[in-house]
């Protein structure tokens, strides 16, 4: 096997005389990578020259950018010199030699990492305390070469025909409408939200998805920045155990304890609710604790819930002081579904509406509050509309806003049933559903249609 230090040296040497190589390993390749200072130097010098001119250098053309340089003594520039009148352009496996790059790139980045960790831990690190330690190390086992550049259209057809017939892993929902629109379910990658008003049922929306998921094995990792862990855990327990929350208090703890016994036999799914202080964390924070759980408590969630977006704060602007409302919820929606995509997870969340929202019969995109960028952003998007009306039959109006995963026209609304008391939503039959819409049977006079229909909305 290869010692380092010739893995180094041919790494050079491969840098300026093999540009395939180059143009393939360099964006993974970093300085600290090399050890000596002098093999660092020509590595910096090349990494620059090709940064600024698109092109590997030559011999001559590193000698004199060494040349220019003010921070070498005359013994370290004739050292660099020296290493690189030794690069030679030899005859080496292309694929041996990326292999060999990776593992070169893998075993250094490990190394530096517990090298940094070690700093922290004496206090020789005054920016990073213990906490950054996790992530330095899972930074390090995450370095790799990425070899998909891209889908050719005609080349790579044979798998776009296997991706139209594979079966995509979603996350379903237990209420049948949800599932049409969606074809199944929340796929990964994805940004789903919730558009409501002050007590229409955001959160009982997102504590019943949750307590489903739970149900059906998955493990689910609950953020709230608005309610505290056991607010939210206290409606998980009143759908899950079905009863109201107000019997919660007076259940005795036998029972209690029988019911919790109840649902562990009957999931093999994990629930984790991590509390926040309202506008403190975002997808940074998020992004760590969920670094943190995989190692303390390996765990790794199928589906994250965030509640909810508009009191997230922004990892790009600290602060929002000079940034308007548009731009700052729009980076908070791109950063969570960057988030969805580099976790590979579904991420429902939730927003309000505007002051006329609250009161309109027919909510649109334009009535979400803040930024016309979450909607933008978003995969999927829904409106939850109550009344007086609706109320008295223990329903709420669902109306599709945007979907990336099926026609919004079709079901476009509906309604299905909300028992508030046991935080859980139902399915309402078809011959109940008092919403027309394309997709839909066609019922007696719907309640959108009603003259008197959207007088006291609540959204």
């Amino acid at each position: 096997m290869l010692q380092n230090q010739t893995i180094e040296r041919t790494t050079l040497s491969q840098l300026v005389y093999n540009e395939e190589y180059a143009r393939k390993v360099l964006p993974f390749l970093k300085g600290d990578y090399f050890a000596d200072k002098t093999e660092r130097t020509v590595f910096e010098e090349i990494q620059k020259f090709v940064e600024k001119y698109n092109s590997v250098p030559s011999q001559t053309s590193l000698q004199i950018e060494v040349s220019d340089r003010g921070d070498l003594n005359e013994s370290d520039y004739k050292k660099v010199i020296e290493v690189i009148k030794t690069l030679e352009s030899t005859e080496v496996d292309y694929d041996w030699l990326v292999d060999t790059t990776e593992k070169f790139c893998k075993d250094k980045a490990v190394y530096n990492a517990i090298v940094d960790g070690i700093k922290i831990i004496e206090g020789k690190d005054n920016k990073r305390d213990a906490g950054a330690i996790p992530s330095l190390l899972t930074d390090a086992l995450a370095v790799g070469f990425d070899n998909h550049i891209g889908h050719d259209y005609v080349l790579d057809s044979d798998s776009r025909f296997e991706f139209y017939h594979k079966v995509e892993e979603k996350i379903p929902f237990d209420l049948d409408f949800f599932n049409k629109i969606t074809k199944g379910g929340l796929p990964p990658k994805t940004l789903n939200i919730a558009l409501a008003g002050t007590g229409v049922g955001k959160s009982l929306f997102m504590c019943h998805m949750a307590a489903n998921c739970l149900s059906q094995g998955k493990n689910v990792l609950y953020i709230t920045l608005e309610m505290a862990e056991e607010r939210i855990a206290e409606r998980i327990d009143a759908n899950l155990m079905n009863i109201s929350m107000e019997d919660l208090y007076s259940l005795p703890k036998q029972m209690f304890d029988d019911k919790i016994k109840n649902i562990r036999d009957k999931t093999n799914g994990k629930l984790i609710i991590k509390e926040y202080p309202t506008a403190s964390a975002h997808s940074a924070h998020f992004r760590g604790l969920l670094k943190e759980l995989a190692i303390k408590k390996t765990f790794k969630p199928d589906i994250l819930f965030i509640d909810y977006l508009n009191i997230c704060a922004s990892s790009r602007f600290k602060g929002a002081t000079n940034v308007n409302s548009y731009m700052y919820i729009k980076s908070v929606a791109e950063e969570l579904r960057g988030l969805a995509v580099e976790t590979n997870l579904p991420i429902m969340s939730a927003t309000q509406t505007t002051r006329s929202g609250f009161v309109s019969s027919d909510i649109g995109l334009e009535d979400t509050s803040e930024s016309f960028g979450l909607p933008a952003t978003a995969d999927l998007m829904f409106a939850l509309i109550s009344n007086e009306e609706l109320e008295g039959l223990n329903q709420i109006a669902v109306k599709q806003l945007k979907n990336r995963y099926n026609d919004p026209t079709v079901n476009k609304r509906f309604v299905i049933g909300i028992d508030r008391a046991k935080m859980r939503l139902y399915d309402v039959k078809n011959n109940q559903q008092d919403i027309v819409d394309s997709g839909q049977d066609d019922f007696a006079q719907p309640v959108f249609d009603k003259t008197d229909f959207g007088q006291d909305w609540k959204v």
